[in-house]
């Protein structure tokens, strides 16, 4: 008997209405092999996106790209945002050789991480100050092979445990993913400093060539964590006899369900989905630019921001996560909603202080603390939705539905700064998660199944 076949599917929507689990069995969940996987996986997923986006906006400032140009390259992440359309083909279709070899959803996320490893060289290579049409091919090559990888991450993560435990194993998830974060954001900006040297500032292509290289074979980490791991048991597809009932079966079938089982309630559901994140995504571009801008060394911004921050982020993802079971992913999501918003008024307030470290790790510490208890929440809410039959097609299509408004804004995000300043832009990122409290009020008291954000008490 495998470690996955031990863990039954449980309803979808029963993480959201369980018992209370009691504090210490909350906690050992972390220490089960599922969730170790997920730590290592978590790094591997994480890895690619600060390098197309974050991290790739701090390099583009660096080499006198201007902040307009900067916004629009970010629209690189919408990759993620349509990762639905080809979702289905990752969960249906076999790859030659390779899913016999390894089953379908680590045939996929090893085919992804090699066309990652590959695109990331390229990156490397390619230097923006002669020119942006390489890197941008290549950053689009890396997006879409994440977004692929996700894909196929998200439905060996949904199959991995029953519902029940799915808030633990995004908390170990995001553990990994923001590992990868401190790595592809701290880790890039110290190997391109320490190739530098202290002696030499500003743009350096050598420099950024030996970080990104460093980065691309990190990705070895999480290649071989698939080839070590074991297949999840997953539903049995229905045999198709011709390729109409083949397509009805991936394309038709996950969004015919999704509809099925919530109605009219779909549409509350999916408009919570769309901007649950936006304050948090749309400001996010602008931010290495705004340490660019205000004076921030590549080791001040690795320390505070990519380490720092995504250690507070971290201890974030755990208190979501265990709150998350102790009282209700609902509850908990309107928390996250509600910090999320509030912290992006703290920049606002740190592009008045100037080049100051200290207040630069208050609001940091405060930003990243709110966005871990609100993804390892969100995670947990999207996992809840899916059926574990379609749980790739359905799960990418609720995680792009998260991205694709908010990536898509904040594309004029650079445009918004050029204009009005930081200040302004970052209050206008805190009035846009304003309605999202509202959404998230009322998906809580409506969607059938969903409804109570406490868990049932027991006697």
């Amino acid at each position: 008997m495998t470690e996955s076949s031990a863990l039954p599917p449980e309803p979808a929507n029963s993480s959201l209405v369980a018992r209370p689990t009691p504090w210490l069995a909350s906690l050992r969940v972390y220490l089960q092999p599922a969730s170790l996987r997920m730590l290592s996986l978590g790094f591997s997923a994480g890895l690619p996106l600060l390098l197309v986006l974050g991290t790739l906006s701090f390099r583009l400032r660096e080499a006198g790209i201007d902040r307009s140009t900067i916004g629009h390259l970010s629209w690189v992440g919408l990759a993620y945002g349509f990762k639905w359309v080809w979702a289905p083909l990752v969960d249906r279709m076999p790859l030659p050789f390779l899913t016999r070899w390894l089953g379908r959803r680590r045939s996929w996320l090893l085919v992804s991480q090699i066309v990652i490893l590959s695109a990331l060289l390229g990156m490397a290579w390619c230097d923006p100050s002669q020119g942006l049409e390489p890197i941008v091919w290549c950053a689009l090559a890396v997006a879409f092979a994440s977004a692929t990888q996700d894909i196929a991450l998200d439905a060996f993560r949904i199959e991995s445990a029953g519902a029940t435990q799915q808030a633990a194993l995004a908390a170990s998830y995001q553990t990994g993913y923001r590992l990868a974060m401190i790595w592809a954001g701290a880790g890039v900006l110290w190997v391109a400093a320490w190739v530098q040297g202290p002696q030499v500032s500003g743009y350096q292509h050598a420099a950024w060539a030996a970080a990104y290289t460093t980065m691309a074979l990190s990705m070895l980490t999480g290649m071989l964590t698939v080839l070590f791991s074991q297949e999840p048991v997953s539903a049995p597809l229905p045999p198709a006899r011709n390729a109409r009932e083949w397509l009805q079966g991936a394309l038709v079938d996950p969004f015919a369900d999704f509809l099925r089982r919530y109605g009219w309630q779909a549409v509350l559901i999916l408009l919570l989905i769309a901007t649950y994140r936006i304050s948090d995504v749309v400001m996010g571009i602008m931010a290495n630019p705004f340490y660019v801008d205000m004076g921030y060394t590549k080791d001040e911004v690795a320390t505070v921001t990519k380490v720092y921050g995504v250690i507070m982020t971290l201890v974030g993802a755990f208190v979501g996560g265990v709150l998350s079971m102790r009282f209700g992913v609902m509850r908990i999501l309107l928390l996250g909603a509600v910090l999320s918003a509030a912290s992006n008024v703290l920049f606002a307030w740190l592009s008045g202080v100037g080049h100051d470290v200290t207040s630069l790790v208050l609001v940091v510490s405060a930003d990243n603390l709110a966005s871990g208890i609100a993804s390892a929440a969100f995670i947990a809410y999207l996992s809840s939705l899916t059926n574990v039959s379609y749980s790739a097609t359905q799960y990418a299509l609720l995680s792009s539905m998260m991205l694709l408004l908010p990536k898509f804004i904040a594309g004029f995000s650079g445009d918004y700064v050029n204009a009005h300043g930081y200040a302004s832009f970052f209050i206008s990122t805190a009035w846009l998660g304003v309605p999202v409290l509202l959404l998230v009020v009322l998906a809580g008291r409506s969607v059938k199944g969903l409804a109570q954000a406490a868990p049932v008490q027991t006697q």
